[in-house]
């Protein structure tokens, strides 16, 4: 007969494990986490923060009170400090002020929780470079965090806060600050110190002034001040040479550009901008996106061709009627949006058949009177060159040589009239070149941007990363299978759009001023996420339509991105509904999936 008793509940392992409370965290993540320093418990349903992880840096583990022998991988006593702890999407409705036992946190992610208030204690963590707080319930914050001088990166979008103290200057290392989506009435005039901020979001709150101080910023690249209650922008933002991008809706009736001379990317849809005048246009030189959707202009002066960097123009549900012909020539121009306008002198089903096929009809009819008969060739310097005569005026004075669809001859007798003259652009676009003319590196202490796209190149030479100060390359539609351009260190932007690519240009990688990246429409199998990350000024990244099986995860973890195309790959995740919410969602979507 059996010793137990019948009904007796006995384990049969319990002589072989050691009984232990429960936890809603698995002991082996804990474990990972002592050696790698980084632990991400998002989307596990918490309500709170277990203390075993608080205390994770300070408890000694179970492995250490067993009576085992250990090998090179289960050493506890390297472990790591934590340096990285991932806490969103959770239920968390305050944090236990056993917060500052992890003093070495550099990065914590509390994003869509509960929390209604933050602990004092915060300010301990003094090595945080990354906090991410947006999607809660905050009203006020800690005046310990204003105390973390070496915080980076402050998202605070998406709360109920009322009011930024002054004690906000403090955080002079600040590089990223998102404060949108909250009840914000004024900002405090002590963010002028923030002089290392590079982007700025103020959008949905109920500001009626921007202050003046804004303008000491001088590093700030991004602004965003739309759907507030603001009416005019301080004339002082015109001294701001570092601002290229700025979404406002404050502007009524007449656009104020005179403030925009350095802006690259200017939003002002949902506005009351009824005229679009030759004075506003010629304040926007370095522009190469417009948007201007949801307004009540009626027409596009001619002087639109001013902008010869333009490269996105949005102009959906205005009220205009009719197209400049000179709209046609804007060499950069590639995407156009006319939706919901009453246009009457172009053909619908022309309008169906692309930005391309629009602008080359509107070049077609540059030569043709309203009367039918031919107009002369205009003597202007956006017209460079043609065959009778070279337009010497646009290259001594513009610093600028365009030369498209012209006799090779006439080409190399443009580079004739340049003489000692500082040359920064040159496109010799749709001139079906099978190589770079070498007289290109005559302009290398000058020349800014180039456009070689639309020709025949099969490779670029070896001299051209003598173009020194090149800063704009576009190669788009040509033959290239292969690059070189080491040394190109200034560069900013690079095209290599509708190319040959096989693989993702390695030398890419080594070009650290890179902001932009257009590689979509090649045959690109994959990227190296870690070498990507070092581009940390990368926000546009275009890989559409390649032959990429698999996004790296790692690729989140590029968060300087604001852009990122995928589609038109073969890859199966992230998935098309994952897509379509945006780069933000896909950056986060490939973080989650990063092996622990």
């Amino acid at each position: 007969m059996s010793r137990f008793k019948r009904g007796a509940h006995v384990d049969s392992r319990a002589g072989f494990r050691q009984e232990k409370e429960d936890c809603p965290v698995p002991y082996g993540l804990l474990k990972a986490a002592r050696k790698s320093g980084q632990l991400n418990l998002s989307g596990r349903g918490l309500t709170e923060v277990p203390q075993s992880v608080w205390r994770l840096n300070i408890d000694t583990p179970q492995e250490a009170q067993q009576n085992l022998s250990f090998g090179a991988a289960d050493r506890w006593w390297e472990r790591t400090d934590l340096t990285k702890l991932l806490l969103s999407s959770n239920k968390l409705q305050s944090l236990s002020e056993d917060v500052k036992l992890l003093p070495s946190l550099v990065v914590l992610d509390i994003h869509d929780n509960q929390l209604s208030s933050l602990p004092d204690s915060i300010r301990d963590l003094e090595q945080r470079q990354k906090l991410i707080l947006s999607h809660n319930k905050l009203t006020e914050l800690p005046s310990g965090l204003w105390r973390l001088t070496n915080l980076r990166c402050l998202h605070l979008q998406q709360n109920l806060i009322e009011q930024i103290p002054q004690d906000s200057g403090q955080l002079v290392n600040l590089d990223d600050l998102d404060l949108s989506n909250n009840h914000l009435m004024d900002i405090p005039e002590s963010l002028a110190n923030l002089k290392n901020l590079v982007t700025l979001n103020l959008s949905c709150n109920k500001l009626k002034s921007l202050p003046p101080a804004i303008s000491e910023m001088k590093n700030l690249r991004m602004l965003d001040c739309s759907r507030n209650q603001i009416e005019s922008i301080p004339p002082v933002l015109a001294q701001m040479e570092s601002l290229e991008q700025i979404l406002c809706d404050c502007l009524k009736k007449k656009a104020n550009t005179r403030l925009f001379i350095c802006i690259k990317e200017l939003h002002c849809g949902n506005n009351q901008i009824e005229v679009l005048e030759a004075d506003h246009l010629k304040h926007l030189s370095a522009l190469s996106f417009l948007e201007l959707q949801d307004n009540k202009v009626k027409n596009l002066p001619e002087e639109i061709t001013l902008l010869q960097g333009l490269e996105r123009l949005d102009l959906t549900n205005n009220d205009i009627s009719s197209l400049p012909c000179g709209l046609g020539t804007l060499p950069k121009l590639k995407s156009l949006a006319l939706e919901g306008n009453p246009l009457r002198t172009i053909r619908r089903d022309l309008l169906t058949k692309g930005t391309g096929e629009l602008l080359k009809y509107l070049r077609s009819r540059i030569q043709e009177q309203p009367d039918g008969s031919l107009k002369k060739e205009p003597k202007t310097a956006m017209t460079l060159p043609s065959q009778a005569k070279i337009n010497v005026h646009a290259i001594k004075t513009l610093k600028t040589i365009i030369s498209s669809n012209f006799e090779s001859r006439i080409l190399y007798e443009v580079f004739d009239e340049v003489d000692d003259s500082p040359v920064a652009n040159v496109n010799i676009s749709k001139n079906q070149l099978t190589a770079v003319p070498p007289r290109i590196l005559e302009l290398k202490d000058t020349l800014a941007d180039i456009n070689l796209g639309f020709n025949k190149l099969t490779t670029i030479p070896v001299d051209f990363s003598k173009l020194k100060q090149l800063v704009h390359l576009d190669l788009r539609n040509n033959l290239l299978i292969s690059k070189k351009m080491e040394g190109l260190t200034k560069m900013r932007s690079v095209i290599l759009s509708f190319n040959r690519f096989k693989s993702f240009p390695g030398v890419l990688y080594l070009i650290s001023s890179l902001e932009t990246i257009l590689i979509s429409n090649n045959q690109v199998g994959g990227i190296d996420p870690v070498q990507m990350k070092t581009l940390n000024r990368l926000s546009t990244l275009d890989l559409s339509n390649n032959d990429i099986m698999q996004v790296p995860p790692e690729l989140g973890n590029c968060t300087s991105l604001k852009a990122l195309m995928l589609d038109g790959n073969p890859f199966r995740n992230p998935r098309a509904a994952i897509l379509s919410k945006g780069t933000d969602a896909v950056l986060e979507y490939l973080r989650s999936h990063i092996p622990a």
